[in-house]
């Protein structure tokens, strides 16, 4: 989603969490109470800041400054590596936790966020409400948080950042920001310094096509965008799903028991939604929120479009009984929100005699919650590929993502069959005596154990795609169903031509029952 040229409609609540390292890491680990706090990361070979807290800024440390320079003025320094993937996590879940104010949160990374609060507003009394919300359940997570408003999501980000003092206005207080809250190149930004150009307000004086020519198009563009003059993207961190229900509680639930069966009243008003489009859900996923300010999803897919509540229920019952880290209420949810990302037709089926729909959709039910138990990876459905390579031939995709089977290629009537009922992955390699220079197998070794060939039919000739010829994968194969002296029959082939290597080997592929 983007926001269009500026408009009353259009609003934006920009957080900006200045110490989000020291204050996510002090969440589960104690440190001496006097000690400032950074985090170091190696950089073209020497140790550099990536981040403090607060009394480290209090003494002058900031983020680039190098290791031995921070020692050297704060030598009680507390230095702990940086975490970029432990500090993304939980900037990601405080974006779930905004979840409950807008579905429309954009991860300002590495320690920010935007939320589009454009209607949401009225639901705590105004935008002043909304902010106090949300400042009051940041807090109670132990968090530091810059807010801003603003029309359009550059507007507010650099408000967030940037701003340090009021104005009366929200255009006033954009044009007063200095030009650093364009982000642009170091030399852009010197440049425009020394030009005398200092705050935003200065710049926008300057004729558009003056500054594009002197300082660059990005600067042009940074400046249209933060005046709301061009697009300014949001880039949500979930879209928006085409149905939605949601529940708000003003005592908190203290039972998971009591949030599932709300849940399921939930799933019965999404389902009459999706019946009177004709469509059925294949993604779910319920968000709890806490009223400490944190969030959970859980989500579930099913192979087959759907709106049977009951159906929806178990699979969420058997994601929950299969979570490592079990659903905490805490001081109890305040919120909980149903939404269902993907949507299909579904119209009304007609059962067979024989009860064929029956038995289908029960095997549908049970990959289903198989699924939803062991992971979307560990259920898998056999489909055939258009390829006349034989290890190729068959595709084992997520049984749940997987379209209705194609029908695998059967021998004629009374004709025994021509590949083996057991492949080898990869084909195993075998000694062979046979004709050269393209003549059948005499007799075999493997496993240390020799075969002598009793009959034989071939070769089979598979050659190989045309664009892998040129390395060794791409060679011609011969392929031969042999039969030795004990009646065993195996599927042996000729790893390439005379005229195409030297030597070619031989290998035994699958055997027959």
């Amino acid at each position: 989603m983007s926001s269009g040229q500026r408009s009353a409609k259009r609003r934006y609540l920009a957080l900006f969490f200045p110490w989000l390292p020291a204050e996510r890491f002090c969440r589960t680990a104690p440190r001496p109470p006097d000690a400032p706090l950074v985090f170091a990361e190696k950089q073209r070979g020497a140790l550099r800041l990536r981040g403090v807290d607060r009394a480290a800024q209090a003494v002058g440390l900031a983020p680039g400054m190098p290791l031995a320079d921070a020692r050297a003025r704060v030598p009680e320094l507390l230095v702990v590596q940086h975490d970029p993937v432990a500090d993304a996590a939980w900037l990601d879940r405080l974006a779930l936790g905004c979840n409950r104010y807008t579905p429309l949160v954009a991860i300002d990374a590495p320690d920010g966020l935007i939320l589009d609060i454009a209607g949401a507003e009225h639901l705590l009394g105004g935008e002043a409400g909304l902010i106090d919300d949300v400042e009051m359940r940041l807090s109670r997570l132990g968090m530091s948080v810059r807010v801003a408003l603003g029309p359009t999501a550059d507007a507010a980000r650099a408000l967030a950042r940037y701003q340090t003092r009021p104005a009366p206005d929200e255009d006033q207080a954009v044009r007063r920001l200095p030009v650093a809250a364009l982000e642009l190149e170091a030399e852009a930004t010197t440049a425009l310094v020394r030009a005398g150009l200092k705050t935003i307000g200065d710049l926008a004086s300057r004729p558009m096509a003056n500054i594009a020519a002197r300082f660059g198009a990005a600067a042009a563009t940074a400046l249209r965008r933060i005046l709301g003059d061009a697009p300014s993207p949001l880039d949500p961190r979930v879209a928006p799903p085409p149905v939605a229900t949601e529940r708000r509680f003003a005592e908190p639930l203290g039972s998971s028991a009591h949030a599932t069966k709300v849940l399921a009243e939930l799933l019965d008003q999404a389902a009459i939604e999706l019946r009177e489009r004709g469509k059925g859900g294949r993604h779910f996923r319920a968000t709890f929120f806490r009223s400490d300010g944190l969030a959970r999803s859980i989500e579930i897919e099913t192979g087959h479009p759907t709106r049977d509540t009951a159906l929806v229920m178990r699979l969420f019952a058997e994601r929950m009984d299969s979570l490592a880290d079990p659903l905490d209420p805490g001081f109890g949810f305040d919120m909980i929100r149903l939404a269902v990302p993907r949507l299909e037709m579904l119209g009304a089926t007609q059962l067979k005699l024989e009860g064929g729909a029956v038995r289908d959709a029960k095997m549908d039910e049970l990959v289903d919650r198989m699924t939803t138990r062991l992971g979307r990876g560990r259920v898998r459905r056999l489909l055939a590929a258009d390829t006349h390579i034989p290890e190729q031939a068959q595709l084992a995709l997520p049984a749940i993502d997987a379209p209705p089977p194609a029908p695998w290629q059967a021998p004629e009537p009374g004709e025994p069959p021509t590949r083996p009922f057991h492949l080898f992955d990869p084909p195993q390699p075998i000694e062979v005596i046979a004709e050269v220079p393209d003549g059948p197998p005499h007799q075999f070794r493997w496993r240390r154990q020799a075969h002598a060939v009793r009959r034989y039919e071939g070769p089979e000739r598979i050659a190989a795609e045309w664009w892998r010829r040129r390395d060794n994968a791409g060679l011609t194969r011969d392929y031969y169903r042999v039969e030795d002296a004990q009646g065993r029959r195996f599927w042996l082939f000729r790893h390439g031509l005379y005229e195409e290597q030297e030597r070619p080997l031989w290998y035994i592929h699958g055997v027959f029952a």
